[in-house]
Formats: C-alpha cells, sequence, structure tokens
C-alpha cells in the first residue's frame, strides 16, 4: 500500500544516459518496426516498473533539463563544455520517453535556466518540510548532497535496476562527510563530468581529508595558515576564486521558480489502454504481455459453427463453392514442433471445427488441400503449408494470407495474433489469443470446447471478412503484384527449405567444444600466469583491477563503476600488454562456445539429424527476411574459430556437396542504380574495388596503390554507412574516431557521390510529399513522423526514408532470385536443394554431378533477378562443408 505522503522523483536527462548505454550493446537488437531505436526506452520502462513496485509512491516526477544553457552556463562558460554532443540514437528516443510517461501517469517537468537536478533539490526540500518521505533516483552521484533524514537519494549501479540507496549515514560511511560536505568536496576536486576545475591536484582522497579538519572551503580558507607549506597549500593559494566558483556550480538549488508543486504530481496510476498502444509502437512484446486487459472483452457476436465428424467431411467439402478459409491451430510459436490443438474450415459463414487433426488426413481432404483450383483463404501460409506437410498433406491453391496481406499494406504494424492484426484493419469480432490461451507458460487451449471453437470459428470469419477489403488496398497500392508474384508465393518456398532443414554433425561440433575448451583452459592458466594470480576472468571488475592496479597498465577509459574492459580498450592494450590479446581470445571462444556450439547442438531434430530454422517473412519494414530457433543468418564468417562452426554444416548424404552464392554489395549497386551517380556507377562498370575506389576519393588518392588497408576499411564503413543512413556518432563509434572526423568523411563522400546527395534530398522530398518510400518493387514503408515537429523524430523519419529504399529493394531482389531459382531447380529437374538464404547469400546442397550446371545456373538466374543500370555480381563456390565454400 502506497504511503500517501511519499514523493518519488526521478532525474529524467540522467537515467535516460544510463539506460542508453546499459543496453548499449544490443543498441540495434533494441529497434522498433519503424527503425526507431528503443533500448533507453526498453531499460528505462524497466527502471520505473522496479522503482514504482519498490517505492509505491503517492507522488511521482521525472524532472528533465531544459537545455544546455542554464544560470551555470552563465557563471562559467565551459560547464559541462567537455561534454559530446548526445548521440542521435538517443535523442530520437527522448521525445518517445515522455509518450512512456504519459502512458504511465506521471507528471514530467522541465524549467528554463534551471537543470533537473535543482527541481528536484527544490521539491525534495518542499515535500520533507510537508512530512514527506521522499526517494530520489539518479545516475549522478552529485545528488547526494539532497539526502536528509526524510530524502534518500538512490543511485543507479550496473545500468539502472540497481540501486544504491544515500542515506546520511550511508555517506558518512562512503566518505566519512555529511552530505552537504559532498559541495565542498565537489569544489575543492573539481567535477570533469561537469567539467568544472576545483583546485590543482586536489583529488577527492585530499579534499576528504581536508574537510574532516576544516569543515568546509569557507572553513579551510579561514585556516590556510595552519597548513604547513607544500605544493597543495599554494594551489590552494592560487584556485581560491575556482574553489569558491566549483562549490557554486555544485551547489544543487532549492529555491527554484517552479511553477508546479506537490499537489500537481499525485500519481494515478498507468493508462493501460495508452501504455498498450505504447507497447504495440515500441514492440515491446514482453511488456505488452505483462498488461492487464484495459477493458472488459468486447461483446461480441456469437458465431455458429458445427463440429466436424469423419462422415461428414466428404458432403462438407462438396458443398463449398469459391474460396473456402482454413485455419490450423497450434499453440507453440515453433510450427515445426507445436502440437496441434485443432482446426476450423468454412465460408460465407458456415464453420466447422475440430479437435481432431487427424481428420484432416483423409482423402477427401488429401485431394481438396492438393488441388491448386480449389482457392483457400489462410492465415500464415507458410506456418499452414509446414503444419500441413507434418501431417503428411500438400497444401496448394492459396489465394489470401491475411498475415502477408496485413504486412504489406503497412508493415510498420506487424505482429503475428490474428486478432491484434484484425483490429488494426477495425475488425473487432475475434479476440486475441492471450484473451482465450492465456500468456507466457500458462498458455492453454481451453478445456471448455464451445469457447475454444467459438475462437477459431471467430478466426476464420475474420479471414473470411477482411479479405475482400483489404486485397482492394493491395489493388490501390499497386501492391498486388507485390504479394502475388513475390511475396505469397516465396512463402511456399521458404516453408520448403524449412522442411527440408540442414544437417548438422553433432561429432564435429563436440569436436570443436573439445578443441575450445582445451584452449579456453590454455588460455585461462596464460591469464592467471600473466596476472601472477587466479581471479574470474569474466568479472569485468575484478579484470580492470588485475590490468590497471595491479599490472599498472594505462587506463584507456573508466566508466562511472570502474575500469572499462570493452573490446576497444584490450584491442589498445594488445600492444604492450599480450594479457590484453589473451582475454580478447578467452572471450571469443567462450562465447562461440555458449552461443554457436551449445545452442546448436540443442536444437538438431533427433529424427532426421538436421536443423529447422523458421523464416520470419512479415517482421523488418524493409522486408528483409529474419531466421529464429535458431538464428543461421548470424553463424560466424569474420574470425577463423567463429567460420570453423560452419564445418558442421554439411550435405544430406556422401557423394553431396554445399554449393553457395551471394550477391556482392548489392545495396550499393542498388544505391547507384537508383542515385544515378555516375562516379559510383563508373566504379562498378569498370569491376573495381568500391570501397578503395572510394578511399581514394574522401582521402584525395591518386591512385589505388596508395589506399592503406586501413583507409579501406574506414572507406567500407562510409559506404554501408551512408546506405543505412548512418549518423556522425554512429560512424564514429564504428570507427573508434572522433564525430569531427566522422562527420569530415561524409561530408567528402557527398562531395565525390552528389547525386547520391541529390537521391538522398529527392527522397525525403517524396516522402514529405506522399507519407512514404518505396522499393523498386512498390514495397511500402510508411513515415508518420516525416512531419514531425520534433527535431529528432522528423531526422529519423528522414534517414529511414533515405535508406528503406536500398535495403528494401536489395531484400526485394534476392527474394525474387529465391523463386526463380525454385523453379529452374524444378524445371531442370535437379535434385539440388535450396536450404538457406542468409542476406544475400542463397546455400543449397546437391550431387558432386550437378555441381557444374548450378556453377552456370545459379548465377545466371540471380544475375536475371533484376536489371540494374550497374552490372550485378555474383560470386559461388562448393565443398564438402559449407565452411569449405571458396566463392570465386
Amino acid at each position: 500500500m502506497a504511503d500517501d505522503k511519499h514523493l518519488l522523483l526521478i532525474d529524467g536527462n540522467s537515467v535516460a544516459f544510463r539506460a542508453f548505454f546499459a543496453l548499449h550493446s544490443q543498441i540495434n537488437t533494441f529497434v522498433n518496426h519503424n527503425g526507431l531505436h528503443t533500448n533507453a526506452i526498453y531499460a528505462f520502462n524497466t527502471m520505473l516498473d522496479i522503482v514504482l513496485k519498490s517505492f509505491a509512491p503517492s507522488h511521482v516526477l521525472v524532472a528533465f533539463d531544459a537545455g544546455k544553457t542554464t544560470f551555470r552556463t552563465t557563471k562559467f562558460d565551459d560547464y559541462k563544455g567537455q561534454r559530446d554532443k548526445t548521440p542521435s540514437e538517443l535523442s530520437e528516443q527522448l521525445p518517445h520517453l515522455r509518450d512512456l510517461l504519459t502512458a504511465y501517469g506521471i507528471r514530467s517537468y522541465e524549467l528554463a535556466n534551471y537543470e533537473a537536478d535543482d527541481i528536484i533539490g527544490t521539491l525534495a526540500q518542499e515535500a520533507a518540510a510537508q512530512g514527506f518521505k521522499v526517494d530520489v533516483v539518479t545516475g549522478d552521484r552529485d545528488l547526494t548532497q539532497l539526502a536528509t533524514e526524510s530524502v534518500t537519494v538512490n543511485v543507479t549501479v550496473k545500468g539502472v535496476n540497481q540501486l544504491e540507496a544515500y542515506t546520511p549515514a550511508h555517506v558518512a560511511e562512503k566518505y566519512e562527510l555529511t552530505p552537504r560536505q559532498i559541495i565542498d568536496m565537489k569544489g575543492l576536486a573539481g567535477d570533469t563530468s561537469d567539467n568544472y576545475p576545483g583546485v590543482t591536484k586536489v583529488g577527492e582522497k585530499t579534499a576528504i581529508k581536508l574537510l574532516k579538519q576544516f569543515d568546509s572551503v569557507e572553513g579551510i580558507y579561514e585556516n590556510l595558515d595552519q597548513l604547513k607549506a607544500s605544493k597543495m597549500k599554494e594551489h590552494l593559494v592560487a584556485d581560491r576564486a575556482q574553489a569558491f566558483l566549483s562549490k557554486d556550480l555544485a551547489t544543487i538549488r532549492q529555491d527554484a521558480p517552479l511553477t508546479i508543486g506537490l499537489a500537481d504530481l499525485v500519481y494515478q496510476g498507468r493508462d493501460v489502454a495508452a501504455l498498450r498502444e505504447f507497447y504495440q509502437e515500441m514492440d515491446f512484446n514482453s511488456f505488452l504481455s505483462k498488461l492487464a486487459d484495459p477493458e472488459t472483452e468486447q461483446a461480441r457476436a456469437a458465431i455458429e459453427f458445427q463440429e466436424l465428424t469423419a462422415e461428414a467431411v466428404p458432403a462438407v467439402l462438396a458443398s463449398f463453392t469459391g474460396p473456402v478459409t482454413f485455419y490450423l491451430e497450434m499453440l507453440d510459436t515453433n510450427y515445426h514442433t507445436a502440437p496441434f490443438a485443432g482446426f476450423v474450415i468454412g465460408q460465407k459463414g458456415q464453420w466447422y471445427v475440430s479437435r481432431e487433426v487427424e481428420l484432416l488426413k483423409l482423402p477427401a481432404f488429401t485431394k481438396f488441400f492438393a488441388d491448386p483450383q480449389q482457392a483457400k483463404l489462410v492465415f500464415d501460409a507458410k506456418r499452414t503449408y509446414v503444419g500441413l506437410n507434418r501431417l503428411g498433406i500438400t497444401l496448394a491453391g492459396i489465394s489470401f494470407d491475411l498475415l502477408l496481406v496485413s504486412y504489406l499494406l503497412n508493415p510498420n504494424d506487424s505482429g503475428n495474433d490474428l486478432g491484434k492484426i484484425a483490429q488494426l484493419h477495425q475488425y473487432r469480432d475475434v479476440a486475441t489469443d492471450e484473451e482465450v490461451y492465456g500468456k507466457g507458460v500458462k498458455r492453454a487451449i481451453p478445456d471448455d470446447s464451445a469457447v475454444f471453437f467459438q475462437h477459431l470459428a471467430q478466426k476464420a470469419q475474420a479471414i473470411e471478412q477482411l479479405q475482400a477489403k483489404l486485397d482492394q488496398q493491395l489493388v490501390e497500392n499497386e501492391q498486388d503484384g507485390l504479394f502475388k508474384e513475390m511475396e505469397l508465393p516465396l512463402a511456399i518456398v521458404l516453408a520448403q527449405m524449412e522442411i527440408a532443414g540442414i544437417r548438422v554433425d553433432p561429432d564435429r561440433l563436440n569436436q570443436l567444444r573439445k578443441n575450445f575448451a582445451q584452449r579456453i583452459d590454455e588460455l585461462t592458466k596464460k591469464i592467471y600466469a600473466e596476472a601472477e594470480e587466479e581471479f574470474n576472468i569474466n568479472s569485468s571488475k575484478q579484470l580492470g583491477e588485475i590490468l590497471f592496479e595491479k599490472m599498472n597498465l594505462p587506463v584507456i577509459k573508466k566508466t562511472k563503476t570502474g575500469y572499462s574492459t570493452a573490446v576497444g580498450v584490450l584491442e589498445q592494450l594488445k600492444a604492450i600488454a599480450p594479457i590484453a590479446s589473451d582475454v580478447l581470445d578467452y572471450r571469443g571462444l567462450t562465447k562461440l562456445q555458449s552461443t554457436y556450439i551449445d545452442g546448436l547442438l540443442k536444437v538438431i531434430h533427433p529424427d532426421d539429424g538436421k536443423i529447422h530454422t523458421t523464416y520470419l517473412q512479415t517482421l523488418t519494414a524493409t522486408g528483409r527476411l529474419s531466421s529464429i530457433d535458431p538464428n543461421l543468418q548470424n553463424i560466424p564468417v569474420r574470425d577463423e574459430d567463429g567460420r570453423q562452426i560452419r564445418q558442421a554444416f554439411v550435405p544430406r548424404k556422401a557423394g553431396w556437396q554445399i554449393f553457395a552464392a551471394d550477391y556482392s554489395q548489392i545495396e550499393l549497386r542498388v544505391l547507384a542504380h537508383i542515385s544515378h551517380d555516375q562516379n559510383l556507377q563508373a566504379a562498378f562498370s569498370e569491376g573495381a574495388d568500391i570501397h578503395a575506389s572510394t578511399a581514394m576519393r574522401i582521402f584525395g588518392l591518386e591512385s589505388a596503390a596508395e589506399v592503406t588497408p586501413n583507409m579501406r576499411r574506414q572507406a567500407k564503413a562510409v559506404n554501408f554507412g551512408i546506405v543505412y543512413g548512418i549518423s556522425d556518432y554512429g560512424l564514429s563509434q564504428n570507427l573508434g574516431i572522433t564525430r569531427k572526423q566522422a562527420k569530415t568523411y561524409i561530408d567528402s563522400y557527398f562531395h565525390e557521390y552528389p547525386n547520391v546527395k541529390q537521391y538522398m534530398e529527392d527522397i525525403v522530398a517524396a516522402a514529405k510529399k506522399y507519407g512514404y518510400v518505396e522499393t523498386l518493387f512498390h514495397r511500402r514503408r510508411y513515415l508518420p513522423d516525416i512531419h514531425s515537429k520534433n527535431f529528432n523524430l522528423r531526422s529519423f523519419a528522414e534517414r529511414t526514408a533515405m535508406n528503406t529504399p536500398i535495403q528494401g529493394s536489395a531484400a526485394d531482389i534476392i527474394k525474387v532470385a529465391m523463386l526463380n531459382m525454385q523453379k529452374a531447380l524444378t524445371e531442370q529437374q535437379l535434385q539440388a536443394t535450396m536450404l538457406l538464404q542468409v542476406h544475400d547469400e542463397l546455400i543449397f546442397e546437391a550431387p558432386e554431378a550437378e555441381i557444374a550446371t548450378l556453377e552456370k545456373l545459379v548465377p545466371q538466374v540471380m544475375d536475371a533477378a533484376v536489371k540494374l543500370e550497374v552490372p550485378m555480381k555474383v560470386g559461388y563456390g562448393s565443398g564438402p562443408t559449407w565452411y569449405d565454400v571458396k566463392k570465386g
């Protein structure tokens, strides 16, 4: 139960910054269907859930900085002057944080000329005076000065989910100071984060010693005569003005002229409906699943159904005229192994249901499903095809797929719950699976058959009712061809690839596991010997102490919690400390061991020794396919240890080979095509190394011979960065250079490829005019924020407009190639089987006798998928394992 006088104050900017970097390593994982980075929002939401439950406040406020200019910058020009510009990947999330807080029922506030700290300090004092208990949550230890018997300052530790509570007692234990003396300590020691100076050569330890003796900055200067002559005393005398200025800057104001009061901060609780909508927009499915229903289930018209019997099947099927709707229910997401729960079939409001999927094996049914002339309406053609195949049934004749059509009409609203998708199209007479089956581990088919069958009938009727409306929208969008000629037939091809699976040799994986374990053991001993003691290598804290305290290696970077031992830091230390190189090798091998070797061994099917991945066809807004359970698109390729895992991927039997072919730099070729840039096109037409060519241009070199490997690497990052709409921050992070240098590279690129710059400007203008952009094949991506008044939201939409036609067209081209390839294999009656799609690469298995045929056929088919203004280039090769494929 919430205390009726308990105020929670959250330092919005500080916690958002911590939240962003808490999940920084996963920044490209946390991206919603609009391409918005969501890592900070996700971590901030997690923090909110924890602190609201922990503190159960009666009043809440999240305070934000109003801008960089405050009364402190007026007093000291360089206040916070050294701080890097906020990364755009964080800036674009900040407006959405406000939306999250609104949905949570939490007031947010900022005040011109003041910082969030001053808002918090003022309200904390006001609340304490009125008998409130106050908790402050921040990532900034400066706020510990506010701690009193009534005010606890909770500082984030290790991200945003662990808090260290600073009470006056804890401050005394940690610093041997009172909370108010924290201000004096800052005055003496300065603050590198906020960029104010303090006294030269006086650090925290010296400052604490002085304050224990003289109580305050004022006390020290009143008693300077008591100090013995020393360099420190000289610095104190010389820097007197700096000390008092720094103390003033460090002092959090508790009299800020706020326009809100405690009465405005009463916590009313979450607006579940608004929060549900927000989570759907952010693709926060885990948070979504935890939400209670916003309202009682809507009254839905009861739908008539009949339970189907074996005897009635022939007559029922014979009664159908025109398209028939079919839905096969499987509760688990992995439809390769999910138990069957039941099915529904029917048309025109006549629905037949059953839990007995064995009925589908009856001759009348198998004939019905295999008939390509019998039109069938489904939800998720690929799932349905695989499910029926498990029953020994071939499916043909699909004419409508609600999941695929909805995705094409607006890929920003993807998902795979029929009820939710129906609601997107204003059809509400169908429940969601969560409403009927529950969520998480509690998901279950209702024992009450009437409830279950009603839900199946609702699903079938939704598919039927939406078909005409959505098909018409496809025609209006000129996307009916995209559906009928690309996505729907591709769903069947993907289903066939998933069913085929790829054989994995467990003996090879176990041998690699043994080899890696031996090397990990050797590295562990070597690291211990170099450190001259045993410690937990996986502990960043312990490793940091070894490297920077015991071994006295130069500190490259510090974090709030200690020394950074990130990859970039260890890479810089390699040249002077072999232990750094060994730790990197250790980390690489342990990750390969756990993520790939152990992960793959768990999912080898016991019956056929194969791995059957699942391709997500309706996930990404650009149209790219994703692979899950397991993800076979991220099997390592860049380093030799990782590549060895590919040795375990083998053909189905002896005398066969793995054959692979891929497009070379397809996205850059698409960019050259749609931008019509002569310089970019010339490089491809001449067969030049595009990255070396770009390096020559941005570094002003005369010949390719002058291009160093590092120059080529940087040019490659620029080339692909442009395609992905990279910011100067993103490029600087990728290359380990300053943002200023990164901006210079990007500016030079656009100078050398002027039509690329013109394309970027034109596509943004088109997006603003039409509200969406398209690929070469009319795949659309809507950009609702393209006219936003918020700079960050608008900028992000503009970058998305630039890169979506490039990425999306490349994705479409490989899809066309897959369709044409499957058709060619069938027409030529080859045994070769297409197994995997790994972004721009296709993987096959084939008898050795067919390899020569594939070497001619596959590049020819892939090259003919689309006609661009620059030549396509297809590399191919074969070998006894995926590892051994050497492309020419």
